[in-house]
C-alpha cells in the first residue's frame, strides 16, 4: 500500500499564455476555471481564441464545481525524468460541467478502490517551488 502524494521537487511550471493566464491566475485563488461558448454551450478546457466547435469567439470564463469522477487512470512507477517522485497517478478527470483535466491523483492508495473508473473526485490546488498552483483530483 503506498500512499499518493502531489510532486514536491522543482518541476517544470506552466508558460502562461494570453489566452491560459485567466485560468492560471484561477488555481492560484483556489479556482478551477474553463470557457464556455456563448453560441453552442460547449464547455472547452484548453484555453482557445474560437470555439473548437462552432468556431464562435463568443467564449466566456466560468468556474467549475471542482467534482468528477476518474474517467482514465495509470500508475507510473518509473518516471521518465528524475524530477517526478514516483508512484504519481496521471487521470483524465471528467467535470461535472462536461469536459475533461488531465491531472494526477493524489491523498489515495495506490492499491484502493478510489482510483477505480467512474470513482467520484474533487479538484484541490497545490503549489510548485517556482510559485505556480496547479489542480490534483483526490478521492471524495
Amino acid at each position: 500500500m503506498t500512499l499518493l502524494r502531489p510532486q514536491v521537487g522543482p518541476i517544470t511550471g506552466p508558460d502562461p499564455s494570453v489566452f491560459s493566464q485567466h485560468y492560471w491566475d484561477g488555481c492560484a485563488a483556489g479556482e478551477l476555471r474553463f470557457q464556455r461558448c456563448a453560441v453552442c454551450d460547449t464547455a472547452v478546457h484548453t484555453p482557445a481564441a474560437v470555439c473548437p466547435s462552432c468556431g464562435s469567439e463568443e467564449l466566456r470564463w466560468e468556474s467549475s464545481s471542482g467534482r468528477g469522477v476518474i474517467h482514465s487512470v495509470t500508475i507510473v512507477w518509473r518516471p521518465v525524468t528524475p524530477a517526478f517522485e514516483a508512484p504519481y497517478a496521471p487521470a483524465i478527470i471528467e467535470l461535472e460541467e462536461g469536459w475533461f483535466l488531465l491531472t494526477s491523483v493524489i491523498d489515495c492508495d495506490t492499491d484502493g478502490e478510489e482510483l477505480a473508473i467512474g470513482a467520484p473526485v474533487e479538484i484541490v490546488f497545490h503549489p510548485l517551488a517556482d510559485g505556480f498552483v496547479i489542480p490534483y483530483a483526490r478521492p471524495r
